[in-house]
């Protein structure tokens, strides 16, 4: 059986807040022994173990400190060639994990066998001495990973051609921009053929088409066999990056099994029910003048509906409530909806179809319909918005909600499933000869 590129057995790391630790110098001596030990085994086989627990629990508790558990007795293996997604809210305790298994920092309990070379990138900085240069760091990161500068050399010119820093490579890093940063600290532990990439959050600093070049570096990584882990809020990424999930919750892993498994336990550990009456509600901006008050969907029958139908032509009507009524006011009425990922699917805007001017009453609804509903089976929520001559009356965040079942979109007999994305068109298909 193949040995796993990581195995990580009951690993657990405690702070004492409100406390400064107090090492003894044979704490010290430990540590920097285990770091030793770790970095020569790196090439073979590295095992990051827990010590110092008698400092750690020599804490003066007179001071009002506590314990607090960034991690408790998490367990899992990482086969090679494996992408595994690090999933949890903030404060789950994903990048301790990271910098556990990166040595950057050492746990209080349990241990983590890591078999291979390990190339990491966790935060802006990390590994950069801020006084050399973009070239300087370059080597002296490669000769940290245990590379010899033949090899630095060979992989420097694909460095810094997707770094895109060139102009700025004999400039001390620590003029950087944090975008120029990060571009070198990526491009670095991903060319310097490392066998374990671990990648956290750090990427949302790049910009888009930095974040998709990365993600496909990412992925010519792991089609070489090397073992990725991966940490984002952004699920659309990792699903598209990962095949298997570790969800993280107060510390603890609460899923572990495929990523879109792991992906769907995650939302809806997340997901706060969303009351359609929002009358009441007063995380909004705006001014007042208008305040929607709730919502209804209604089917093509004029019936009020709970779950829409992919397919199904459906009005839905924003109530509201208003200080005044203004015979002929200039409106702006717009919602949108997102996908379980957060991703933006549409945006419906009263101003894109023309609705320019409307009467306001004092309390009255606006009316959207939505014939041949196109959204496959789902939850989507999103933002509600209205401006009265310019000025903004109501803005809601998650404020709208539409649950979609399957139905027969194009009249087929056949049910569309969400593989190929999330939203339908009406279209044809023919066939003609070319004789």
């Amino acid at each position: 059986m193949t040995e796993p590129a990581i195995s990580v057995r009951g690993l657990s790391k405690r702070y004492r807040l409100g406390a400064i630790t107090r090492h003894t110098l044979g704490d010290e001596i430990t540590y920097f022994y285990h770091k030793l030990r770790g970095r020569n085994a790196a090439e073979h086989m590295g095992k990051i173990k827990a010590y110092g627990e008698h400092s750690i629990a020599d804490h003066d508790t007179r001071n009002g400190s506590h314990d607090f558990w960034a991690l408790k007795n998490v367990s899992f293996d990482v086969q090679p060639g494996e992408i595994i997604g690090i999933i949890g809210g903030n404060g789950a305790g994903k990048s301790t994990l990271l910098k556990i298994l990166s040595r950057i920092t050492e746990p209080t309990e349990g241990e983590a066998f890591i078999n291979g070379r390990v190339g990491s990138l966790l935060e802006v900085g990390t590994g950069f001495h801020p006084e050399l240069t973009g070239r300087e760091n370059i080597f002296m990161s490669g000769t940290i990973q245990g590379m010899k500068k033949a090899e630095i050399i060979r992989k420097f010119d694909e460095i810094v051609a997707f770094s895109e820093i060139e102009k700025f490579l004999d400039t001390p890093v620590k003029r950087y921009s944090s975008g120029m940063f990060v571009r070198l600290a990526f491009a670095v532990a991903a060319h310097l053929d490392p066998e374990i990439l671990i990648v956290d959050e750090v990427l949302a600093v790049g910009d888009s088409t930095f974040q998709r070049k990365c993600l496909g570096k990412m992925s010519d990584v792991a089609r070489e066999g090397r073992t990725i882990l991966f940490v984002s809020h952004n699920m659309a990424a990792v699903q598209q990056l990962a095949t298997h999930g570790v969800v993280l919750n107060k510390g603890r892993i609460v899923f572990n099994g495929t990523i879109s498994e792991a992906v769907s336990h995650y939302i809806k550990q997340t997901e706060q029910p969303l009351k359609h009456r929002l009358k009441d509600r007063l995380d909004r901006q705006g001014n007042g003048r208008l305040r929607f008050t709730h919502i209804e969907i209604e089917n093509e029958k004029g019936m009020p509906v709970e779950r829409v139908l992919t397919g199904m032509d459906i009005t839905i009507r924003l109530h509201y409530e208003a200080s005044e009524s203004i015979p002929d006011a200039t409106v702006d009425v717009a919602f949108n909806l997102s996908n379980s990922l957060g991703l933006v699917i549409t945006n419906l805007n009263s101003s894109d179809t023309g609705l320019h001017r409307a009467p306001i009453y004092k309390k009255g609804s606006f009316i959207c319909r939505w014939p041949k509903f196109g959204l496959k089976t789902g939850t989507y929520k999103g933002a509600l918005f209205c401006s009265i001559n310019g000025e903004i009356a109501d803005w809601m965040q998650n404020a709208i909600e539409i649950n979609v079942e399957t139905g027969d979109y194009f009249g087929s007999g056949k049910i569309i499933g969400r593989s190929q994305g999330d939203v339908l068109f009406m279209h044809k298909w023919e066939s003609e000869s070319s004789l």
